[in-house]
């Protein structure tokens, strides 16, 4: 049944529902975010060709996914590309409508609407992304919260659950890596087939690398997806690495969201999660151009937070380092105090301090 809420604008609603990663071991995978990033078991699944689990922390759930055949897409995706997201899972109100709809604006489809009984999504289908990267549509109750993919038993609670102290909050953000020639093209398949809009653009020089970003968002502004090519009159640098350790485009680095992005960096940090590190005298010259109290700016040093602010507010971000085998994906913290857009005065900042990491030096230059 078609709801009537979504049927005059099917594509409005979009939301992340989960993200699902292939992974090579599920148990080292799971312990990596229980341990480091405190995310919480929620929800078990599997067949005969894959295992999988679902955490949760905050309003993020994630979703890891082990092939224990060669017939399930996890095996070949993880020989391909290493651990890596797979699928941003998009929840609207009538799966149905929403699939109609993308696919007369053009969608690539891999699955077309089926209805689930029991627990888990009332109804999903699968189109195409970017790479190999799918966004499975996600249709729940009405007034169902955070919930798990279909097929799905939900896991016992901890006797020793622990209050989170961590605080992250949502995705803000996804950051996707394409080949050259690709992010004109992909952007258009985003604005044409799910109807989102292009919020941001930004030419970023690193040395002498460079790179084309291009900031794509759905209408309900819930789903955000940051495109990034290299430029090709440049030299070859990291987003140039990336597609050459994960062979082919695909999602360089999930953004949490979180309140206050000092206390989550230390929470993390206290947990071993390692961030990159800023010079002092970024921090010396950042309260010119913003309006920080100095415990604040204290606060941003200790921790290697960098900071900006544009007509709404102030924005606070930083990255981990990757430890990912081919040093591909990696992860990002960002406190948003009214800011709509994406710190443009530190995303150079930001991208110097991935080069200097990747070349083994300690900090970057201005």
């Amino acid at each position: 049944m078609t709801d009537l809420r979504n049927a005059a604008d099917p594509l409005g609603d979009l939301s992340i529902d989960y993200v699902e990663l292939y992974v090579g071991n599920l148990d080292s995978a799971a312990r990596h975010w229980v341990d480091l990033y405190a995310f919480t078991v929620v929800g078990t699944g599997g067949s005969a060709d894959h295992r999988s689990l679902a955490l949760r922390h905050g309003r993020t759930t994630l979703v890891l996914t082990e092939a224990t055949s060669d017939q399930h897409p996890a095996s070949e995706y993880v020989a391909t590309h290493g651990d890596g997201v797979a699928d941003i899972a998009l929840r609207t109100a009538d799966v149905a409508a929403a699939f109609g709809a993308a696919v007369g604006n053009g969608a690539r489809t891999r699955r077309r609407p089926v209805r689930h009984g029991g627990a888990g999504p009332e109804v999903t289908a699968v189109i195409e992304g970017f790479g190999d990267v799918v966004h499975t549509l996600v249709q729940r109750a009405p007034d169902e919260g955070p919930g798990l993919p279909a097929g799905f038993a939900p896991a016992p609670r901890p006797d020793d659950e622990q209050p989170d102290v961590v605080g992250l909050l949502d995705i803000d953000h996804i950051a996707v890596c394409l080949n050259t020639g690709d992010l004109e093209p992909t952007v258009a398949y985003y604005r044409d087939v799910l109807e989102f809009e292009s919020v941001f653009e930004e030419h970023i020089v690193v040395g002498r690398q460079a790179m084309e970003s291009e900031v794509v968002q759905s209408r309900s502004g819930s789903v955000t997806l940051t495109l990034i090519q290299p430029d090709p009159k440049a030299d070859p640098g990291q987003i140039d690495e990336f597609l050459k350790g994960h062979q082919g485009s695909g999602v360089q680095h999930l953004a949490f969201s979180s309140q206050d992005a000092v206390r989550s960096v230390r929470a993390l940090g206290s947990r071993g999660v390692t961030f990159l590190t800023t010079p002092s005298a970024y921090y010396d010259l950042l309260g010119e151009r913003i309006a920080l109290g100095r415990e604040r700016l204290e606060d941003l040093r200790s921790t290697n937070v960098l900071a900006d602010e544009d007509h709404g507010g102030q924005l606070f971000q930083i990255f981990t380092a990757s430890v990912h085998p081919r040093h591909t994906l990696f992860f990002e913290v960002i406190e948003r105090q009214g800011a709509e857009t994406f710190g443009s005065s530190n995303i150079k900042a930001l991208y110097e301090a991935v080069e200097l990491e990747r070349t083994g030096q300690r900090g970057f230059g201005r």
